[in-house]
């Protein structure tokens, strides 16, 4: 399971290459004007749905819950609690899909930016109108609605199919994808 957290690095570092810096605060003020998944930045949306899955992975949620195993062994090592203890452990599991959800609303979504679109003034209007943190909320908790989905909707993987998605396909394709954000950004092939 630590693997999944190069990927995750490497998303971030993709979008950190583009705005040129590593604070929250600057990077979601770089997307005032529009969120980098709708600014036609097609490295950040590669990134984007790597951070998913490999966010997916980092949480131990399905399909990727190797470690709690429901299917086969009763909740996996949440067998020996109950109660409290029990609770605390699915607690945990919530308050870590809402940090990797927040990450993801943060860096991807523009944080706590209203939603703009170009030429529709009285709708960027009312999009301002709304606080800062109902728009950062309301990302964050569509970012775990669409996490809880994939984990409702695909059959859990096997350890080598897990390993595999990781090392042959998202590392890869993130190494290649933070090039090309490279190659955007040092040529400026960027809006």
């Amino acid at each position: 399971m630590i693997s999944y957290e190069l990927s995750v690095g490497l998303s971030i570092l993709t979008i950190v290459v583009l705005t040129d810096t590593m604070q929250f605060s600057e990077i979601v003020a770089r997307q005032a004007d529009g969120w980098f998944i709708f600014k036609g930045h097609v490295p950040a949306v590669i990134a984007f749905i790597i951070y998913l899955i490999a966010g997916n992975a980092e949480v131990n949620r399905g399909p990727f819950d190797l470690p709690e195993a429901e299917s086969e062994l009763t909740a996996g090592y949440h067998t020996e609690y109950s109660g409290m203890h029990f609770g605390l452990f699915y607690v945990a599991e919530f308050v870590n899909l809402f940090v990797i959800s927040s990450i993801a609303a943060t860096i991807f979504l523009g944080g706590w930016m209203p939603l703009h679109i170009p030429g529709l003034d009285g709708f960027n209007a009312v999009m301002d109108a709304i606080p800062g943190f109902v728009w950062f909320f309301a990302k964050a908790f569509f970012i775990v609605w669409l996490l809880m989905w994939i984990k409702w909707t695909f059959p859990r993987l096997r350890i080598d199919q897990i390993l595999t998605l990781e090392w042959k396909y998202l590392v890869p394709i993130g190494l290649c994808n933070l090039l090309l954000m490279v190659i955007v950004v040092v040529f400026k092939l960027h809006f």
